[in-house]
């Protein structure tokens, strides 16, 4: 009667043992599943900004209210990627570094500072409120590239720009700005240092153009104004 018991606690012990094998083998099997698919990490990116420095303070003058519209964004501009070029007429971007911003939104901020410095104009607003304005400035970033056809490697900012009397419903002057800088280093942060240059000097002579021309534009009545902003101010560019 023995022989039977000894032979079940036997078989138990092997089955356990074999339970405790298959366990141990699809542990492993799951541990190599999970090494296999691990995710790669992600890259950094590197992120720069425009905001260069600007001389003076903002300062109200007599001129009119001035409405700037956010900058058009030139083709292959339109996102924050910082373009770059090898070849002439070849536009490639850096995987690993970008704008924080769309570059035109970035200009666009720079060139209402470097209005507000002017003093000429009693306001510059990006917003139409309060008093209706009596010009408006519509601009486009046509390039900002980094171009690496020479060395050093240089920046170029192409910027248009449109100032339209509001109430006359007219365009009164149009000019392009075209920027060279030369990058301190052959990379994206020598590009974003390059750009940083190229927007300085292109806002401030855009800004004293505006103060130029306006000041050579007849002054026209607080209600034509008024009339003018209810009648599609925020459009005037066609």
């Amino acid at each position: 009667m023995r022989a039977p018991m000894c032979s079940l606690v036997v078989t138990g012990a092997r089955a356990r043992t074999r339970a405790l094998v298959a366990v141990a083998v699809l542990g492993g099997t799951a541990l190599g599943l999970g090494a296999c698919v691990s995710l790669p990490k992600a890259e950094r990116v590197e992120l720069f900004t425009i905001d260069p420095r600007l001389e003076g303070a903002p300062a109200a003058g007599p001129g009119p209210v001035l409405l700037v519209s956010v900058p058009r964004a030139g083709a292959g501009l339109s996102g924050p990627r910082m373009a770059y070029l090898r070849a002439p007429n070849r536009l490639e971007y850096f995987a690993r570094s970008q704008w924080v911003e769309p570059p035109a939104r970035l200009v666009g901020a720079a060139l209402v500072r470097a209005l507000e410095r002017t003093g000429r104009f009693q306001a510059v607003t990006e917003v139409a409120m309060g008093a209706a304005p009596g010009l408006r400035l519509e601009s486009e970033v046509v390039r900002l590239q980094q171009e690496f056809t020479e060395r050093p490697s240089r920046v170029r900012l192409t910027l248009r720009l449109e100032l339209v009397d509001v109430a006359a419903r007219r365009m009164v002057g149009t000019r392009e700005l075209e920027v060279i800088e030369a990058a301190p280093s052959d990379d994206p942060a020598g590009g974003a240092a390059a750009a940083n240059a190229a927007v300085r000097r292109a806002v401030v002579e855009a800004a004293g153009w505006c103060a130029e021309v306006s000041e050579n534009e007849p002054r026209v009545p607080a209600d034509d104004r008024q009339s003018a902003a209810r009648t599609g101010a925020a459009g005037i560019s066609q």
